[in-house]
């Protein structure tokens, strides 16, 4: 595989997890979330199958 393959494959699978990530919060924010819930603590981890990755990335989304 090419370093321009690795790259446009790599640039697809990450578009697709952005998308879909934010598909699946905003459904969960429509469908109800505790009353007085300001913020909503989200955690993504990456791993690949066959390998010891294991990347986790935390962070807080405000709901206003």
């Amino acid at each position: 595989m090419s370093n321009d393959e690795f790259n446009m494959s790599m640039r697809k699978f990450l578009k697709q997890v952005g998308v879909t990530s934010q598909q699946e919060i905003e459904r969960t924010v429509r469908e109800g979330l505790p009353d007085g819930t300001k913020t909503l603590d989200v955690k993504m981890v990456l791993t690949a199958e066959g390998t010891d990755l294991n990347h986790v990335v935390t962070g807080k989304i405000d709901l206003g």
